[in-house]
Order: C-alpha cells, then sequence, then structure tokens
C-alpha cells in the first residue's frame, strides 16, 4: 500500500509531502507515546498518532519513519510541518478515530507495525 491510498482510505489530508505520496508502506503503528513508538517500530512504517508536538517530527525523524497521519481532527503547526519537509517526512490527517483509522488499514492489508491495535 502506498501512503496516498493510505490517507484516500482514510478519507484524509496532506499537510506536506503530497509528492512522495506513492512511497510504499509495508506496516502501520497507532500510538500517542513515543516512546512506545521508539521500543516496537518496524521498517516501512506509517505512524498514526493523535499527539501533536515537535517530539512526533523528531522521533520520525530519528526511526526512519517517513509518513504520519494525525488521527481525531488533529492538525501539525506550522513549525511542525516546516520541520516534516526539512526531514522529507509526509504528513496528513484524518478526522477519524484511532481505532477506527487502524481498522481499516488493517482490513486493507497492513500488518502490526509494533505498538497497539493493527
Amino acid at each position: 500500500m502506498t501512503v496516498a491510498e493510505a490517507v484516500s482510505l482514510l478519507e484524509g489530508q496532506f499537510y506536506c509531502g503530497k509528492g512522495n505520496a506513492g512511497r510504499e508502506i509495508s506496516s502501520a503503528c497507532g500510538a500517542d507515546l513515543m516512546s512506545d513508538v521508539m521500543a516496537f517500530v518496524k521498517d516501512r512504517v506509517l505512524l498514526l498518532t493523535g499527539l501533536v508536538n515537535p517530539q512526533v517530527i523528531r522521533t520520525a525523524n530519528l526511526l526512519d519513519i517517513h509518513a504520519i497521519i494525525f488521527v481525531r481532527g488533529k492538525a501539525p503547526s506550522r513549525d511542525m510541518i516546516d520541520m516534516a519537509d526539512e526531514s522529507d517526512i509526509i504528513l496528513a490527517g484524518t478526522k477519524l478515530p484511532m481505532f477506527i483509522s487502524c481498522g481499516k488499514l488493517y482490513e486493507a492489508g497492513l500488518k502490526d507495525g509494533g505498538t497497539r491495535a493493527i
């Protein structure tokens, strides 16, 4: 699945990185605790989170995560978008809650990326 397909499936919108949305993802990780992401994340993972602060971008950059979807209608700040652009990280958002987002991605064939219910 590509990032673009995941965003479309979740009825989402892009905040930055849409030009790279053809990147393949093989799993998803749903977490609001970045310590959970750091402990369990895998390669080519899509991060779903409701946490909206610069630490999310820093964690993604450290772990080589190239795509983040914010759930529950959360939106990144301009500073976060700029940080993501500089780090080549795709940012998107959906109004759907974490549980529904994870379920839709699971039904579409994505595997568990490490933490919560996917």
